[in-house]
């Protein structure tokens, strides 16, 4: 089966033809989010981007099922197995239990991607739910004889691995510049090497999420439930893994080592990976103190910004960079955004007004051909944004009576946008339930009508300006006049 797509594959650091195990079924995991807080921006960026390549495989044809977990357990403050449990240490300060805020932080996480009209996975499986097939995957690891138990704890034997595989395969690293630059064990450290971690973490008496397992209660490492939970819903091999560039180094790289202790095989053909988000110019972080949160975003209650954007604006607005550049955010990008979408859904909004002739000025057929060929390399939805926009001068040129569409050619362009920017894009028009505002402003452009018919030009004049005051935008064509929010 092949569709001609394209996509960057991190593992070769080039794009590839897309050739699945199994076509026309398709596998993709994505790492989800780990839910002791508010979901932040780039965890939306990476969920959006893998949403559209979700919706594209599916207009391709493919049957997909799309895995992306949920972390609610084992998951350390460090990545090198340091620190606190992040759910414990949230559950203290707010006084709740841990899985009173892994409630409630999904739901919190669940409602933005519904704002953002993102399709649900087709699996959801959290870590606490697949405790037993973590256990038993770090069985295998440690009979195979790449981990080791010390006290209750388990560890991945990296430099072992590594004499057999390629450890930094994902990043291309040097392995000795990284055990040069990783700091000496310390002298009540249990582990064997510099670069090993944990498998399993052995609970202290204080522990509040712990399990009972071969080698006494704990509770296990953050990267093994993602091996866990793609084998046990995927495979040993499957077709994609996705996440955060910020993922590559450390998670994804010992998800492949875990994997291939266990099948001796790469678990995922195609390695895929969203970047990083910046503000004017700096790296978005909390430390920084210029993250914001979408519902900030949303209402644009943060220092950083001039005003409030709708959540369909901010996906058009990322939608507008490759999920592989860095997306930077300010107040005048934004702003150029909101009048960019806006120009897109007043243009669409026109689609049924159009009158149809003999005669055809536009090929449709080559415009969708365009579409496809953006989506094709590596999901490039800010070409596919251009093209569309193609779409709108042809909706304007015919509104305004200075070019011709045929019944056909019109029928494949209604296609068109509900394929490309409805259904794969996924954006929606935020104004279109304004049916209670649309009835009022008929009565007023009638009465603008008939000021006109009479020659009132200044009352006529009056009631656009006063309606633009309001944010209402006319617009007067041959078909009569239309209206959309400014």
């Amino acid at each position: 089966m092949n569709t001609g797509l394209q996509l960057y594959n991190t593992l070769s650091r080039k794009k590839e033809l897309f050739q699945p195990l199994n076509a026309p079924n398709v596998g993709m995991y994505v790492c989800g989010p780990t839910v002791y807080s508010d979901v932040h921006l780039g965890n939306c960026r990476t969920f959006i981007s893998f949403d559209l390549i979700f919706r594209y495989l599916k207009y391709l044809g493919f049957k997909v099922r799309y895995v992306r977990n949920i972390t609610d357990a084992g998951h350390l403050e460090g990545d090198r197995d340091e620190g606190d449990d992040k759910f414990a240490k949230r559950a203290k300060l707010e006084q709740l239990e841990p899985m009173e805020i892994v409630q409630k932080y999904t739901l919190g996480f669940h409602d933005v991607l519904r704002l953002f009209n993102t399709l649900p996975p087709s699996i959801e499986p959290t870590a606490t739910g697949h405790i037993i097939e973590q256990i038993e995957m770090i069985k295998v690891i440690i009979n195979n004889g790449y981990g080791y138990e010390v006290g209750g704890n388990v560890y991945f034997d990296v430099e072992k691995y590594s004499k057999e595989y390629n450890y930094t395969i994902l990043t291309n690293r040097n392995l000795e510049d990284m055990l040069n630059n990783t700091r000496e064990l310390g002298g009540q450290d249990e582990k064997r090497g510099r670069l090993d971690f944990a498998l399993w973490i052995k609970a202290k008496p204080e522990t509040l999420m712990q399990w009972q397992s071969p080698w006494g209660l704990g509770f296990p490492g953050w990267h093994i439930e993602c091996s866990a939970m793609s084998a046990k819903y995927l495979g040993a091999e499957f077709d994609i893994h996705g996440g955060g560039m910020d993922l590559a180094a450390t998670h994804h790289t010992n998800e492949i080592a875990q994997s291939e202790a266990c099948s001796h095989k790469q678990p995922a053909r195609y390695w895929m990976h969203t970047n990083m988000l910046t503000v004017n110019g700096t790296r978005m972080s909390k430390s920084a103190g210029n993250g914001f949160l979408p519902h900030e975003l949303f209402t644009g209650e943060h220092p950083l910004l001039r005003k409030g954007y709708s959540p369909m604006t901010v996906k058009f607005f990322m939608l507008q960079a490759h999920y592989r550049s860095t997306l930077d955010f300010s107040n005048d990008a934004l702003d150029a955004s909101e009048k960019g979408f806006r120009r897109l859904m007043s243009a669409i909004s026109l689609l049924d007004k159009l009158s149809v002739s003999e005669q055809n000025d536009f090929d449709i057929d080559a415009l969708k051909v365009n579409c496809i060929n953006a989506m094709n390399d590596d999901f490039n939805s800010p070409i596919l944004i251009a093209e569309l926009f193609e779409a709108v001068r042809i909706i304007n040129t015919v509104y305004d009576g200075k070019g011709k569409i045929s019944a056909e050619s019109l029928e494949k362009l209604k296609v068109l946008v509900n394929d490309f920017v409805f259904d794969i894009l996924a954006l929606k028009d935020e104004d279109a339930g304004s049916n209670d505002l649309s009835g009022i402003l008929d009565m007023v452009i009638n009465l603008r009508t008939e000021a006109k018919a009479n020659k009132d030009y200044a009352t006529s004049d009056k009631i656009r300006i006063g309606l633009q005051d309001l944010g209402i935008q006319l617009k007067d064509g041959k078909e009569g006049t239309t209206w959309n929010k400014a």
